[in-house]
């Protein structure tokens, strides 16, 4: 990203929609968006890291409610929620923070709900796994904000490998959604 050429942009932004960017409350705004896109935007040139593993064996990993915040590409607005991952290993398990690592690397890009889910599935399922769920809940503010105005939240699943069928799948979505442990 090229933060000079931002600032730039943001500036003419400010001027477009009527403001004065040499305005006190506007002077440092083309610089902190500046900022603030190259951090929520960072996931165009991060790695996941899921080529670290460790030899161990399960029948089902879940990691639960890992937090997100993306870009909407139609509206550039937010959406934010939750993303639980659950995956059968092959032999191998990925260390929790490598999955939070995947989950920010799809997130922090413009994106779309649907693919995010969609793109979080395949690039673990290519590590080798036998299967992969990945669910994610999102509140959307470009639906919250303008246009129908409305709180409704959305959920997209992707299912890869084992969790393809039906029967496979219902009771690693039941630990996800339903089953509380008591720590």
């Amino acid at each position: 990203m090229n933060k000079e050429r931002v600032k730039r942009l943001v500036r003419e932004l400010i001027i477009e929609l009527g403001e004065d960017p040499t305005r006190e409350g506007l002077r440092g705004t083309p610089e902190r968006i500046a900022d603030m896109y190259e951090e929520i935007f960072s996931g165009y040139d991060t790695d996941s890291e899921l080529s670290v593993q460790f030899s161990e064996d399960s029948d089902a990993v879940v990691v639960k409610d890992i937090k997100f915040y993306s870009m909407c590409e139609h509206h550039m607005l937010p959406f934010f929620g939750k993303v639980s991952i659950a995956y059968m290993p092959n032999g191998r398990v990925f260390g929790v923070s490598k999955l939070v690592r995947l989950v920010e690397k799809y997130a922090k890009r413009l994106q779309i709900q649907e693919r995010m889910t969609k793109d979080i599935a395949d690039e673990l399922y290519a590590q080798g796994v036998k299967g992969v769920i990945v669910l994610s809940d999102a509140e959307h503010l470009c639906m919250k904000m303008r246009g129908v105005r409305n709180d409704a939240t959305m959920t997209s699943s992707a299912f890869r490998g084992v969790y393809e069928r039906k029967e496979n799948r219902e009771d690693v979505i039941a630990m996800i959604r339903n089953h509380k442990h008591q720590l």
